[in-house]
């Protein structure tokens, strides 16, 4: 008799992104070519550290309850900072202003803060649904239209095998990790199978190449997009039809935005579909609420009518 298999700790998962993305930015910096300065590294984390701890605190002070990061000593204190270094190393990377190093400490503290302020009740506990470093790509990005995302595809120091070994490994590393920690697969697949029909449909329409509409998933900042950024498991659904259904959002929010001439049409499509979906589960959270509370009221409306002697007999017989 075979003995059950353990379930996998999530940490796990989660101290194999963190390491992930962080071997890839030491990489970038020494071997790839990033081009952003390496104050840019620390000035994110130490940002992403501060805010994590602090809101942390102020929630956990408004709730009445213990921050996250105490009771369990210093590896409870890392295991509750990785995912603010996940998110601060990613956005590390992601974003491109030159020296303003300011922008880096707006991007971190609003990644970061957007998990406190959009929130759901989702199984019994609050829970952010806009994915961290997407809501603070989108927003920057926005709001000053100077800055951007990387345009050298990260790889400007590479040349012939090497263009196609990394995006291979990343690929290999992405499709471990999501197989056996955050079991998105079917998000994946749902995204590049409606993005590929999709840009079939662009390319008839609008008499381009179909190949140059598939271009774009060949680069890095794609790969890292599916197999990392929209996988995120506290941001996406779990269920296979929701997964699904989500992946396949994503991609026709692509097309359209797209279609709009839309620039960094990847960032903007997760927010916008994160964004309803977080909408449809608080509305899920009102209509469950006012069908639990009716029945109360009416049972409240009935005891006003009742006569005193039948409710101390209801009483007894309950209490029997």
């Amino acid at each position: 008799m075979k003995a059950a298999r353990k379930p996998k700790n999530p940490r796990v998962g989660l101290r194999t992104s963190a390491t992930l993305a962080t071997v890839f930015v030491i990489l970038g910096h020494a071997v790839f070519g990033f081009e952003q300065p390496l104050s840019v590294i620390f000035v994110a984390l130490l940002t992403g550290y501060a805010c994590a701890l602090f809101f942390e605190w102020v929630d956990a002070r408004a709730n009445g309850v213990d921050p996250g990061f105490m009771g369990g000593g210093v590896l409870k204190c890392v295991d509750f900072l990785l995912s603010a270094h996940m998110t601060s190393i990613t956005l590390s990377f992601l974003l491109y202003f030159n020296r303003r190093l300011w922008i880096m400490a707006f991007a971190v503290a609003v990644a970061i803060g957007s998990k406190y302020l959009l929130r759901v009740r989702l199984n019994g506990r609050l829970q952010h649904f806009m994915n961290p470093s997407n809501c603070a790509i989108a927003i920057v990005l926005a709001c000053y239209t100077w800055t951007g995302v990387l345009p050298w595809s990260y790889t400007t120091d590479l040349h012939g095998a090497w263009d196609y070994i990394v995006p291979l490994v990343i690929v290999a590393l992405g499709m471990r990790l999501n197989l056996l920690f955050t079991q998105r697969l079917p998000t994946i697949a749902s995204w590049i199978t409606t993005f590929i029909f999709l840009a079939f449909v662009r390319s008839s329409f609008q008499h381009s190449r179909f190949v140059a509409e598939l271009v774009v998933l060949t680069g890095i900042p794609m790969v890292l997009f599916t197999f990392y950024m929209i996988t995120d498991p506290q941001t996406s659904p779990s269920r296979l039809r929701s997964q699904v259904i989500f992946g396949s959002s994503i991609a026709a929010a692509y097309s359209v935005l797209l279609l709009l001439h839309v620039n960094y049409t990847m960032f903007y499509s997760v927010t916008l579909v994160c964004a309803i979906r977080g909408m449809g589960l608080a509305l899920l959270n009102v209509n469950e609420s006012a069908a639990y509370l009716s029945p109360a009221s009416a049972a409240d409306s009935l005891v006003t009518k009742v006569p005193t002697a039948v409710l101390v007999d209801t009483k007894t017989v309950s209490s029997a």
